[in-house]
């Protein structure tokens, strides 16, 4: 079928089964009945309007506003202007609400097969001949992927709404419009946020959600169905789906999570998966009433009802669990002519997958507090003799020498420094979640900025001295490498640790894998977007060879966000065009903020969007392009283009008021006041705001909020631009064109582009301070995008992507007033004195924020 014809139909569906039905349910909507609403489902379709005329004619948002109020609401004072803001904000928090949930429910009916594939492009492949399916079921058995579920603060949807969107999203299918009518009714009195913040706890009972309701189901459908088509081999050392947990055992820069908070998050995730083993098993108890099985169903009950209830029992129960299912399956196949296995055949794939665990709590501690502690034990006498003195002062290579790996049982008196007793106690409880839910619950150690070798082998000696024996210390240590000058180093960082006696041994005793964590997010506040990207591309290829050349099985942990800024965008195209230069047997990857909802929020969606990640690892490892080995030629070419990017970003970084601007002009400063996250947004939350010490999530927020998403586009147009004015166009034009990598880094970055927005702020222009700054910020996104239209052939920005594209244009039309509004109460608060009224702009402002993230379910 022509590409043209294709993209047409697809519009076409799109059209079809959300554009319309959404003007259908939002008609229908906007009629009922909130709590404290006066007319505003009236005014609302007013409001938008004014807003997009009035941003098309480049009016200021406060000029915006009170045009507004004066042709249709003349006769209320400001407060009452203010509640009726307030008012048009829970409309079209909702709204977006509505239009995920109608977007969702239509996933089945519009055509996706452009995409990269999923488990049928295997199968269709598998089918050609036995040799195929074979070549097939070898690489699955080589291949894992994991999905760690992080509590980044931009999954804003509490439980009862993603309740509710769930219902919704069933109601949908069939047009039920009764049902419709209801759920929206419940959606317009249900809370849309939290009065207080969240506790780590908090965050880990609100995203384990997921675990329960969406990835229980879809990984075990998805391991089902592969093990039905293909040879799995069930003695394989890792299992090929996995999943991780950082709410609760990620510390680094959360003084909130500790060893408590940790002990509680494991207790709650093993009883979570009873309660969804009981579920399970109560269908079981309803088939399964034959003679021969009465003993091992009745204790299969006491078990799990006891564990889903009560946490009884403290030991890793999975080998019995698993023990009494396949004594029951014997029976059924043997004496009942297998009547109803496949229930219980179910319920042996789920034990199997998440044991007494669900997901692996992984625990996360930045280096430098690492360091802190460690300093502080070998001060102590039950270590001094250990470690020399002066250690600290050592060089690298010395220090290396210098550690000694002895076993000790030193303890931390409670009067210490809060961060050494949370890291002592915490290395002793892994050892104990180990033993009460399963190895897997709880044996990954993440070493935030890391930057020397020493930082991994000092930790191995803190939990040696921690009461770990060197024989059983079943516990994977992994780097994460962020900045830019970290990533340039980790190749020899880890050749460090490759050819360390201890460690090599250790990894020996591990299965031979080394997990590095990545992180995409700081690399880019960092460096900007092409050199972030091509930072981390350049140090996979360095890590894989080294790997490669000691003989270690290697694991990427990328430290992925939604906006193509912080890793998101189109992943599984990344995965897919890694090269043979690159480890891609195992994919390991952070879903945080909107991603989670997004990508991840209903079974369908999760199956589907797993599935391409593992058609994207096996295809690439069965089938490799070519044109994916970037040549050298075309090293040099996306290097230089890089450099020419990041010295750009790098001027507006040091920009006198690059920092100032931000703060005036975006929610920055109010974002530690939004009751989502344990989280502070900077790591020294009582110092004064740096640019090095804003959390890059905080960063690429605040830029998504003004609408211009400075950090996933500045300074490519430059590069690009450099490359062109070399004579080197034709060069940069067939690398888009044949290199996965190159193309998909581009779309992505297009994809930035296409939200953002910068009429809202065109009135900045003739600001007397900052005018020529945000000059200069227009000025590279006009550049950028002129020359990424003419890079990709279109004549609209994500062009090839029609279905996306006005997918994104409906949801920035849909928040578009709260855009307006969000700038409006900042001018407010930058140009008054009233610290009453100042109270109310600030929510304001934060009510508003919570709606243009949702919209834009992956700008966070």
């Amino acid at each position: 079928m022509p590409l043209n014809l294709k993209l047409s139909q697809k519009e076409t569906a799109f059209n079809n089964e959300v554009v319309m039905r959404f003007e259908l349910y939002n008609s229908l909507f906007q009629t009922l009945p909130f709590y404290q609403v006066k007319d505003t489902g009236i005014l609302l379709p007013f409001f938008s309007s004014h807003c997009e005329k009035g941003a098309n004619k480049l009016t200021s948002p406060t000029a915006i506003i009170e045009s507004f109020f004066k042709k249709y609401v003349p006769d209320i004072d400001h407060r009452e202007q203010i509640n009726r803001m307030f008012r048009f904000i829970q409309y079209i928090e909702r709204q977006v609400v509505l239009f995920d949930a109608i977007e969702d429910s239509s996933f089945n009916k519009i055509d996706r097969s452009d995409d990269s594939g999923t488990l049928q492009v295997l199968l269709q492949q598998a089918a050609v001949s036995e040799e195929a399916r074979q070549e097939i079921s070898h690489k699955l058995n080589d291949f894992s992927l994991r999905l760690v579920l992080t509590a980044h603060p931009t999954q804003f949807y509490p439980g009862t709404i993603l309740g509710i969107m769930t219902d919704l999203i069933e109601a949908l299918k069939t047009n039920d419009i009764n049902t419709i009518d209801v759920l929206l009714q419940q959606l317009g009195k249900t809370p849309f946020f939290n009065k207080t913040s969240p506790t780590p706890v908090d965050e880990a009972i609100s995203l384990a959600w997921f675990l329960e309701n969406i990835f229980y189901h879809a990984v075990a459908g998805i391991q089902s169905r592969l093990d039905e088509e293909f040879d799995m081999d069930p003695e394989r050392p890792t299992q090929l789906l996995e999943m991780g947990f950082w709410p609760g055992g990620d510390r680094d820069g959360n003084p909130n999570v500790t060893t408590e908070t940790t002990k509680a998050v494991a207790a709650f995730l093993r009883q979570r998966v009873f309660r969804c083993y009981y579920r399970d098993f109560r269908v079981l108890k309803r088939r399964v009433t034959f003679r021969g099985v009465e003993q091992a169903m009745a204790k299969l009950d006491k078990l799990i009802y006891g564990n889903a209830n009560f946490n009884q029992d403290n030991r890793n129960l999975q080998p019995e669990l698993l023990e009494l299912l396949h004594s029951i399956r014997h029976t059924l196949v043997a004496d009942h002519d297998s009547l109803f296995v496949k229930l219980v055949d179910d319920m042996i794939k789920k034990v199997s997958l998440f044991g007494c665990y669900f997901a692996t709590l992984d625990i996360r501690q930045d280096s430098r507090v690492l360091r802190k502690v460690f300093n502080y034990c070998t001060a102590q006498e039950a270590v001094s003799s250990s470690i020399p003195k002066g250690y600290d002062k050592l060089a690298e290579e010395d220090k290396i020498k210098a550690i000694t790996f002895n076993e000790a049982d030193l303890r931390c008196p409670d009067e210490e420094d809060k961060l050494t007793c949370d890291t002592l106690n915490t290395i002793r409880l892994m050892k104990e979640i180990q033993e009460a839910n399963g190895e897997k619950a709880c044996q990954r150690f993440i070493i935030s900025n890391c930057q020397e070798a020493s930082d991994i082998l000092q930790l191995i000696d803190l939990f040696l001295w921690s009461g770990w024996k060197k024989d059983g210390l079943s516990v994977d240590f992994m780097p994460l490498f962020e900045t830019v000058n970290d990533l340039k180093s980790a190749a020899q960082v880890m050749e460090s640790l490759y050819t360390h006696p201890f460690y090599k041994q250790h990894l020996e005793n591990r299965g031979n894998l080394q997990s590095i964590m990545l992180g995409f997010s700081d690399s880019t506040k960092d460096g900007g977007y092409l050199m972030a990207n091509w930072s981390i591309y350049k140090a996979k290829v360095e890590l894989t060879a080294i790997a490669r050349k000691y003989g270690v099985d290697l694991a990427f942990f990328d430290g992925r966000g939604g906006p193509p800024a912080r890793g998101g965008g189109k992943t599984h195209r990344f995965y897919a065009s890694m090269g043979e230069e690159i480890a891609n047997k195992h994919i390991q990857l952070t879903i945080q903020g909107q991603t989670v909802s997004s990508q991840y929020g209903s079974v369908e969606t999760a199956r589907f969007n797993m599935e391409q990640l593992i058609n994207a690892g096996v295809v690439s490892a069965l089938n490799p392009n070519p044109n994916d080995l970037l040549t050298p030629q075309n090293k040099s070419l996306i290097s230089a283009m890089a450099g020419e990017s990041y010295e750009r970003f790098l001027a507006l970084r040091e920009h006198p008021l690059f920092v100032e601007y931000l703060e005036k002009f975006s929610p920055l400063k109010l974002l530690s006041h939004i009751n989502i996250s344990s989280r502070p947004t900077k790591r020294n939350s009582d110092a004064q705001l740096r640019l090095e010490d804003l959390r890059a999530i905080s960063f690429v927020t605040s830029w998504s909020q003004l609408k211009q998403s400075i950090p996933g586009f500045y300074g490519v147009g430059t590069a690009l631009n450099k490359m062109k004015e070399a004579g080197n166009w034709g060069e940069v034009k067939d690398l888009y064109h044949s290199s996965g990598f190159f193309k998909t880094m581009v779309d992505n970055c297009v994809m930035s582009m296409t939200k953002s927005d910068f009429r809202v702020t065109a009135y900045l222009e003739k600001d007397k301070k900052f005018g020529q700054f945000w000059k200069m910020l227009k000025d590279e996104f006009d550049l950028t995008k002129a020359i990424l239209l003419e890079l990709t052939g279109t004549t609209l920005l994500m062009g090839e992507f029609p279905v996306e594209r006005r997918s994104i244009a409906i949801r920035e039309k849909i928040v578009l007033p709260l855009v307006i509004i969000q700038h409006y109460a900042l001018h407010c608060l930058n140009n008054s004195s009233d610290e009453e009224l100042n109270k109310i702009y600030n929510k304001l402002v934060i009510r508003t924020v919570y709606g243009i993230v949702n919209a834009g379910r992956n700008l966070a």
